[in-house]
């Protein structure tokens, strides 16, 4: 009994004094080098996507998540410091940050985060200016994100620039446009077609004669009148208001508006043969444009990789096939 006893103290005492805590819950801290080894790709894969500068996405991470090492970071894989806000739905964390017990949003793994990041940026207008600097032009992005308000610290854009600057990360903006510039060069078949209601075929009138019926990507459709509803037209063509919203991609109860295609039939899932790709032009939202191609908005977003009600930049290019 005596020498267990002796046994216990000495190893409790080898603990104490050397530091030596279990394998199993110690943290290894990540150098910046090794962070950025690490999430690079995800970086380019993101600036690909929505057109954010990997250089950018990365000083940042680096910065708001002190290279990974952040309690933010490890234990809600929050690389960029996000809070919940009114619109956050998922998983909370909380922690003392500006105010006690502050609310951020916990992910279950960095590339969501990365991902939010992304949505972070495209999805609010205050970020909008952001997409008509050059992309590569990161110090216009450093100090483009602190006049949106992104950080209080008037700091912020040079502590960007710095990273980026200092690591060299600007070579994965290049990285990212190499392979985009690769990817157009094989898809490259002339110049870029868009579809109007001119080149719509006419196919009839509806029951009463009010509307001109046509046909689009194979399937009818007609184009709304002032003072129409979605009630109305489903009347006119005995189908059930559900089945309009829902060939329409609209959520129920929207309004309608004079001069907007009104599918009469399921949309398909891809543009015609002469379509491959659209540019996105000033104004344009994602439905829209399924709407012009007869396709449906599920497969657009689907097709393109895209995260469900993102706006998209003007001259993005969008697969419609």
């Amino acid at each position: 009994m005596q020498k267990r006893n002796f046994l216990f103290y000495f190893i409790i005492l080898w603990i104490v004094t050397t530091g030596f805590r279990p394998v199993s819950g110690q943290h290894k801290r990540l150098t910046t080098e090794e962070y950025i080894d690490k999430y690079k790709d995800v970086a380019i894969r993101k600036m690909k996507e929505y057109k954010i500068p990997a250089s950018i996405t990365l000083a940042q991470a680096i910065l708001e998540s002190g290279s990974g090492n952040s309690k933010l970071a490890r234990k809600a894989n929050n690389h960029f410091g996000i809070k919940c806000h009114k619109d956050w739905n998922g998983k909370r964390f909380y922690m003392d940050d500006d105010v006690k017990h502050e609310c951020f949003r916990k992910y279950k793994k960095p590339s969501e985060s990365f991902r939010d990041h992304s949505l972070f940026l495209t999805q609010r207008g205050r970020y909008s200016f952001l997409f008509k600097y050059n992309i590569t032009d990161y110090k216009k992005w450093a100090y483009g994100l602190k006049k949106a308000g992104y950080a209080t610290n008037p700091k912020y854009p040079k502590l960007l620039i710095g990273l980026i600057e200092r690591y060299h990360l600007d070579r994965y903006d290049k990285e990212a446009l190499s392979g985009t510039k690769k990817k157009k060069k094989r898809h490259k078949k002339g110049p870029v077609s868009t579809p109007s209601i001119s080149d719509f075929q006419k196919a009839g009138t509806s029951p009463s004669g009010k509307y001109t019926v046509y046909v689009n990507n194979g399937k009818k459709l007609i184009i709304a009148k002032a003072g129409d509803t979605y009630e109305s037209i489903a009347g006119e063509f005995e189908l059930y208001t559900w089945q309009l919203y829902k060939y329409n991609d609209k959520p129920k109860k929207d309004s309608l508006k004079a001069g907007e295609l009104v599918y009469l039939q399921k949309k398909k899932r891809k543009a015609g043969k002469k379509y491959k790709y659209h540019i996105v032009k000033q104004g344009e939202t994602l439905r829209h444009i399924s709407q012009l191609y007869g396709i449906r908005l599920s497969r657009l977003y689907k097709m393109n990789n895209l995260p469900e009600g993102i706006q998209m930049p003007v001259g993005t290019k969008l697969r419609v096939r």
